[in-house]
């Protein structure tokens, strides 16, 4: 008898829906115009014939159709949605072995968990403690090992690896996979947890044991946490003529995006520009993001100010920001010699931003593997318990509105590295030379996918070469006297 009011809840809207309709319904003005026909039988004729217009009230599609929704019926009976997950509760409470770990919070704690699991890999449940920790380290990341992590496939997963980092000394590759923290298996473990399992001080150890899918291996390795370095723009340099031949082009690298990355790279361009250099290679490749705004200002370097690099949808489109353009450059023109990008399955967010916009708006090549695919925008919803959300409330979107969100930056020329080849890389970005010597290093290191965005930007700057002549104003014969 305890069902009856949840059963009866259904019916009781339905009816009201129906009483809505009803009472929305033209026929209600006839009532009335039969009872002034006492005697007379023509005139209630001749009444509903005038009562035909009410067609004209037909108008409910005007703005106020809004009012119609309740006829309708929901597509989800939320009531028997909540009971059958109300009755599992009980089902649980009465029949789990271990009464310690069956109370109401601890399953209520469970069942979102499970639900912001299912939606995406970006969604997650912080407790309490976890979510108080979480707002304590927000602004100190100094300290780490110098890795990012993200679920693949529900497997967590290394997707960068910063080079000047202790995780990359010790041999730690992006795209490897993380089977244990210490004595914490993480198949069960989210993304914030293991973010917990991995903080430390400076000197502390953590010992990692991934797999790595290119040979099938399983290894362990131990690193030490170390206070890592904020700058992120790498290696400028003119290629050494062994790569590049009688070319000038100009190398950069971006390892994340910070408040200063843009500042950083215009000052490198301005040096390698008195050098002469005529093309340019921007490597993205393992770069996790970062700042959407520095992104956007490292666009504004080659594109015209103003330029829409970005935009943020959600589902209500009246809350949805204004674009991400391109800052004023103060008079100063963009820089317009030909660019190629690099870029692979390490490169997300916000780099992925950057590649996608520049290829979008035809201003650069995109050369390597297809991206990671974290194009959307998380926000932190606190709850009453001291909890909170991690939700999904928007997508970004490239100039032809394409969303990289699941799908990644597809590139114009597709090159791929094994294992060992991106090793020796990660390898030589953590120790090198500098100057001349770095880019002879660079030039003998056998790195395929810069090797092909240099090969691209010759063959634009050779076309360049036959083209200019062509548009020249041609030469006025001599006039004969």
């Amino acid at each position: 008898m305890q069902d009856a009011p949840m059963r009866c809840a259904p019916a009781l809207l339905s009816l009201l829906a129906v009483s809505v309709s009803l009472h929305a319904a033209p026929p209600s003005p006839a009532p009335p115009a039969a009872a002034p026909a006492p005697a007379p039988a023509p005139k209630p004729v001749t009444k509903p014939a005038e009562v035909k217009p009410a067609p004209k009230a037909e108008p409910k599609t005007d703005p106020k159709a809004p009012a119609s929704p309740p006829v309708k019926p929901p597509p989800e009976d939320a009531y028997t949605q909540l009971e059958m997950l109300t009755r599992a509760m009980e089902m649980v409470r009465q029949n789990y072995v271990d009464d310690s770990k069956i109370t109401y919070a601890e399953l209520v704690e469970g069942a979102l968990e499970g639900m912001l699991h299912k939606l995406d890999p970006h969604c997650e449940y912080m407790g309490k403690s976890l979510f108080e920790d979480m707002q304590r380290e927000q602004s100190d990341t100094s300290e780490g090992i110098g890795i990012t992590i993200a679920l693949r496939q529900s497997i967590l997963t290394i997707i960068t690896v910063r080079e000047d980092g202790p995780a990359s000394a010790a041999g730690v590759l992006s795209g490897d996979q993380l089977v244990r923290i210490n004595e914490v298996l993480t198949d069960s473990v989210g993304i914030a947890e293991a973010m917990q399992l991995l903080k430390g001080k400076s000197g502390d150890e953590v010992r990692l044991t991934v797999r790595r899918p290119g040979t099938k291996q399983f290894l362990e390795f131990k690193v030490k946490h170390e206070t890592l370095a904020e700058t992120s723009v790498h290696d400028p340099m003119l290629l050494s003529p062994k790569m590049a031949g009688a070319y000038k082009i100009g190398y950069a690298r971006i390892s994340q995006y910070n408040q200063p990355t843009a500042r950083e790279l215009s000052k490198a361009l301005d040096e390698l520009e008195k050098q002469g250099m005529k093309a340019f290679v921007l490597d993205l490749r393992n770069n996790p993001g970062g700042l959407v705004d520095s992104a956007v200002a490292v666009c504004g370097e080659f594109l015209p100010e103003g330029t829409v690099v970005v935009t943020t949808e959600g589902r209500v489109a009246s809350q949805n920001p204004p674009p991400f353009r391109t800052p004023s450059r103060s008079g100063r023109e963009p820089r317009k010699y030909p660019i190629a990008v690099l870029i692979n399955q390490g490169s997300a967010s916000a780099s992925e931003l950057t590649a996608g916009a520049l290829q979008d708006l035809k201003r650069a090549i995109i050369v390597g593997t297809t991206s990671f695919g974290k194009g959307s925008v998380q926000t932190i919803l606190p709850m009453k318990n001291g909890a909170a959300m991690r939700l999904t409330t928007a997508k970004y979107y490239t100039p032809s509105h394409r969303t990289i969100h699941e799908a990644g930056v597809e590139p114009n020329i597709v090159s791929a590295l094994t294992s060992e080849e991106e090793l020796r890389i990660a390898k030589w970005r953590a120790s090198h030379g500098t100057g001349e010597a770095a880019a002879l290093e660079l030039a003998n290191l056998g790195d395929k996918q810069l090797e092909r965005a240099v090969d691209s930007l010759k063959g634009v700057l050779v076309f360049d070469a036959f083209v200019a002549p062509s548009l020249a104003p041609a030469a006025k014969p001599l006039e004969s006297r």
